[in-house]
């Protein structure tokens, strides 16, 4: 297991209070019970995850007599549900029998000893040709097995509200080609639109991934190639030009009160208020954010918003000085795996088959609003018609970009997290939070893990 940082211990300790709460053993001693673990929402209305496991549980309960699933939801910010599911998958007591892993985190499980690799089960299952190369990779360990099975995937790029940009005098068809171009925007509407958050960029330690990935890593990958981690050295870049400049950017939204109030900029929630109260409401003009948005929006969503499908543009995120290819875009996904310490693995595997049929995945990519990773979702017509730009979001598909998904990309994230934090609230130059930055990575890797690049 990678080693713990003073937050992360904090966060453990916390999820093992919470252990109660979430449920205990795997399955109790019960062969016939499968728990499976997920997060539900910190928003009570959002209830997406829950409503089509409910659906699953219903399903695998007629299949199979005398079986049960268990629902076992974990509410919890992204970051406490990473550190609570870790702490539940140490113990055969408390471990689940099937886990939802983001796939960043799938090899640093794997390495402290999590989760079970699947390639036993795949290799009779007619589905698995059915994936995408590269959702398959975004599951497999260092050992080159298989660990989870994908759900979905995602992009992202820029939403902006088009009766907000006309207000401004800025275009409806908007394409920014630099990161200056989307910062005069920004300029432009806090000028001509007072009262408005004019542009939302994810930062700092609350947000967990999505500051490092829909914040920080949507800069850094639009300066250059292979800037977090050089695959063909083998080793993590400490801050170059770049990593800098991308820093720089951060902190001119805050400095110049482009972006949210810090205070607000930094709330673990912020992301559903984004989503659920600043663009439904007009209060925010740009938000540098992912692909699935508009599920919260649709009927039936946490907040029904009809006219977004006409006030809500879409324009692709820029790279530094609009260098080739132009445009740049950060995939994750998440996967279901089985873990290790579970005794029911075969049972645990027809759960997963439950949720894979075609039917079932298709479901839940329109539901939760994800990029489909299997060919046969994405040549579905109900996913081609279930939201609109679904087809601008796949078309980033090109210009994507996936996280070193290795054992030290969380200590990784968090140092980067801690970068922004710094510069956001002025708490440090971009010099000297990038130079803490390198501190931090030397010290979790190692000085013969790292190297240093300037560009």
């Amino acid at each position: 297991m990678r080693p713990a940082t003073p937050a992360l211990l904090a966060v453990a300790a916390l999820a093992a209070a919470s252990l109660t709460a979430c449920g205990g053993g795997s399955g109790g001693g019960d062969p016939d019970t499968v728990r499976i673990a997920y997060q539900r929402n910190t928003d009570n209305k959002n209830r997406i995850a829950d409503d089509y496991l409910a659906g699953i549980k219903r399903q695998f309960e007629r299949a199979h007599e005398g079986k049960k699933l268990e629902l076992v939801p974990v509410q919890a910010a992204q970051a406490d549900y990473y550190a609570k599911l870790q702490q539940m998958m140490r113990s055969p007591k408390t471990a689940p029998d099937i886990v939802r892993e983001d796939t960043f985190l799938i090899k640093s499980d794997i390495k402290a000893g999590y989760l079970r690799p699947l390639d036993d089960k795949l290799a009779g299952w007619k589905d698995w040709k059915k994936f995408v190369p590269a959702a398959k990779a975004a599951a497999q360990g260092e050992d080159g097995r298989t660990y989870g099975v994908p759900d979905g995937t995602d992009t992202r790029g820029l939403w902006f509200n088009k009766e907000v940009f006309a207000r401004a005098g800025l275009p409806a068809d908007w394409r920014p080609r630099t990161w200056n171009e989307v910062l005069d925007a920004a300029r432009t509407i806090r000028k001509k639109v007072p009262g408005i958050i004019p542009l939302n960029i994810y930062t700092g330690k609350a947000p967990g991934e999505a500051a490092t990935m829909q914040g920080f890593e949507m800069l850094l990958y639009g300066t250059g190639k292979d800037p977090l981690y050089d695959p063909a050295a083998g080793k993590w870049v400490t801050s170059s030009r770049g990593f800098r400049d991308a820093l720089e950017f951060v902190r001119t939204v805050f400095a110049e009160k482009l972006g949210p109030d810090p205070a607000d900029a930094l709330a673990p929630n912020v992301d559903g208020r984004v989503a659920t109260d600043w663009l439904p409401s007009g209060k925010l003009a740009i938000d540098l954010d992912g692909s699935w948005l508009g599920k919260y929006w649709q009927p039936g969503g946490t907040k029904p918003w009809p006219q977004w499908t006409t006030l809500m543009g879409r324009a692709p995120f820029p790279t530094q000085h609009g260098a080739a290819p132009g445009a740049v875009s950060m995939s994750g996904g998440w996967a279901w795996s089985v873990s290790a310490r579970s005794g029911k693995a075969d049972l645990a595997w027809q759960v997963i088959e439950t949720l894979q049929t075609t039917e079932n995945a298709t479901k839940w990519t329109v539901a939760d609003g994800q990029i489909a990773v299997r060919e046969d979702v994405a040549a579905s017509s109900t996913y081609l018609a279930s939201m609109p730009g679904v087809d601008f979001f796949t078309g980033l598909v090109p210009y994507t970009h996936y996280r070193p998904a290795l054992p030290l990309y969380p200590q990784v994230s968090s140092a980067i997290r801690d970068a922004m934090e710094a510069v956001t609230t002025g708490d440090a130059t971009v010099v000297q939070a990038a130079r803490r930055y390198d501190e931090e990575l030397t010290a979790a890797a190692g000085a013969p893990g790292v190297t240093a690049r300037e560009r």
